[in-house]
């Protein structure tokens, strides 16, 4: 009996797994859009010190 419900256990994770897959995305990341760049471009040929 054990056997049985582990095994209805493991089908429904897996279930969900695919289902939360190919589901629409649910994330509400806001939209920023594109960033401007604020720094200076790197030039290999300096040298820091």
């Amino acid at each position: 009996m054990k056997l049985l419900k582990d095994l209805q256990q493991v089908i429904q994770n897996i279930w969900l797994s695919i289902l939360r897959i190919f589901s629409p995305r649910d994330d509400d990341y806001p939209e920023t859009g594109v960033q401007p760049f604020e720094g200076e471009p790197y030039d290999g040929n300096q040298q820091s010190f």
